[in-house]
């Protein structure tokens, strides 16, 4: 609830925990907030400064160095204000720790009372960027998974000591809960190889980094007004050779800087990763390089493991482990979209045990063999395929008969180079289609760019959904879903065999689908 409160105020000036439990954030965010804005005022300068030195000169001041004074006051407020403001927030500000409940009070103007009920907490997330690192403090963020507009699904407590950071994180989600197989064992699953770093240019990220690059270049090129100099100058290196020539250049240069970009990224994100099982039942990934990241999930809200293998990570045999938890999916309101991932791209054994190890699980059930879907499935994607090629080659070569034949030979390039192409993308789709049961898991595969294999707990399958279309319905094949309270939702079983998916539904969850099955016919009859 947010509005003017006339509630008593917290004890001022003590910065701990009070007699009723209300506890302040670190009495040194001032001083964050004051270096925060020195930082911008210092960045700020030199253009600034520029154009008050111009304006003193062309107006005939008597003493330029006014612009000087102008900027040192100004930096001077900037960062007074920025502190002044933080500390009218430090002392507006409290927490507390409830038996049931997380409740956060903060606000200059407009007081905000914001509280979380501690049984639907999924994850506390410690984060610090190098200045908190400096001063030993970090953000804490309080989540429960839920969409950004369900309610108050977190709390950002910012900043705290590290040390209280960590009480947060145990007591929020130490459950007080023991394995009773004996088969707990806590400490480090995994530690990060710096050797992994050879798998980041092999994603998808280094080519988007390039071409960000060229469009980062052109557009402060056309704001500094220079971008037909810079223009003209890429003109003069590449003179005297042809147009291809130049093309296959300039995009070798693209993904030259994608490369060099995607090194930085996966270094800042991923340098000292660890992977850890924490007493109270939980995971615990560490990881970052100027800006840390803590990042707890709780095993009783872990459904299963996706295995994912983006094309050019699985053609040198590696992949990635996610997690398929209650309140982490692929839509969740977190900043960092990475929140489930529990190893960056690893050698495919690497994988594999990890998967073993977070799943308690002798042998993961991501390398069990799956049952192949019918010649049919492959036959679909045939024709997605053809049609792909066929459909643009077709629209070019009519424009090419209509305005200019230099469209035709575009269109046969096109369909020399894509038909190829497409009937190998076809071939890989459906070799990669397959499912299976795995013990207490659904395991299920599906795609080429990103390949994802899931293995899903049966307990957590709460309905499936059976799809038939027209033409599925022709050659005997349906996708059938299973739904889950976990992850995106749902993991699709692709162009499968009726009796088949039938089979693997029934089989994984008895009972199930019973409801909706017609009995088979009695001999009688």
């Amino acid at each position: 609830m947010s509005g003017i409160s006339d509630a008593p105020s917290a004890p001022r000036e003590h910065p701990g925990r009070t007699d009723d439990g209300w506890r302040r954030l670190d009495p040194r965010a001032p001083l964050v907030a004051g270096a925060v804005m020195a930082s911008v005022a210092i960045g700020a300068c030199p253009p600034v400064g520029l154009i008050l030195s111009g304006a003193s000169w062309a107006g005939g001041g008597p003493w330029p160095g006014t612009a000087t004074l102008l900027l040192i006051l100004g930096a001077v407020l900037l960062i007074a204000g920025g502190a002044g403001t933080e500390h009218l927030r430090l002392r507006r500000t409290r927490y507390r720790i409830g038996a049931d409940t997380v409740e956060l009070h903060s606000g200059i103007l407009l007081l905000s009372r914001r509280s979380l009920a501690r049984e639907r907490i999924r994850s506390v997330d410690l984060t610090a960027h190098p200045l908190l690192r400096v001063l030993g403090l970090v953000k804490v963020k309080i989540a429960t998974g839920e969409q950004a507009g369900s309610g108050t699904p977190t709390l950002e407590l910012s900043p705290v000591s590290r040390a209280e950071g960590e009480r947060l994180r145990r007591e929020l989600l130490d459950r007080a809960r023991t394995a009773e197989d004996g088969t707990r064992h806590e400490g480090r699953l995994v530690r990060l190889d710096p050797s992994w770093i050879r798998y980041a240019p092999l994603s998808f990220v280094a080519p988007a980094l390039g071409g960000a690059a060229v469009g980062a270049v052109l557009q402060l090129s056309d704001w500094f007004g220079v971008q037909e100099e810079v223009i003209g100058g890429v003109g003069d290196v590449f003179r005297g050779t042809s147009i291809p020539v130049m093309i296959v250049g300039l995009v070798l240069a693209a993904l030259l800087a994608g490369v060099v970009g995607s090194l930085g990224l996966w270094t800042e994100m991923w340098w000292n990763h660890r992977l850890e099982r924490e007493p109270g039942g939980t995971l615990g990934v560490r990881r970052g390089l100027f800006t840390t990241r803590s990042i707890t999930l709780e095993e009783r809200r872990l459904r299963g493991v996706e295995l994912v293998e983006p094309l050019g990570v699985r053609l040198v045999g590696a992949a990635r482990v996610d997690a398929v938890a209650v309140g982490v999916g692929q839509s969740s309101e977190d900043e960092h979209a990475d929140l489930q991932v529990l190893l960056p791209a690893a050698p495919r054994a690497v994988a594999d045990a990890v998967v073993a190890r977070v799943l308690r699980e002798p042998v993961a059930p991501t390398g069990t063999p799956l049952v192949p879907h019918p010649r049919a499935a492959r036959g679909r994607r045939i024709r997605w395929a053809l049609l792909a090629v066929a459909g643009p080659s077709a629209l070019l070569a009519g424009l090419g008969v209509w305005l200019t034949p230099v469209l035709l030979w575009i269109a046969a390039g096109v369909a020399l180079v894509g038909l190829p192409a497409a009937l190998l993308w076809a071939r890989d789709a459906h070799r990669s289609l397959g499912h299976a049961l795995s013990g207490d898991f659904v395991v299920v595969r599906a795609g080429v760019f990103r390949r994802s294999t899931v293995a899903l707990r049966r307990a957590g399958v709460t309905g499936w959904v059976v799809r038939q279309s027209v033409f599925q319905r022709r050659v005997g094949l349906v996708s059938l879903t299973a739904t889950t309270a976990a992850g995106a939702g749902g993991y699709v079983v692709r162009d499968a065999a009726a009796s088949d998916a039938l089979r693997l539904a029934a089989s994984a969850v008895p009972g199930l689908l019973d409801p909706f099955l017609e009995p088979a016919p009695s001999a009688s009859e």
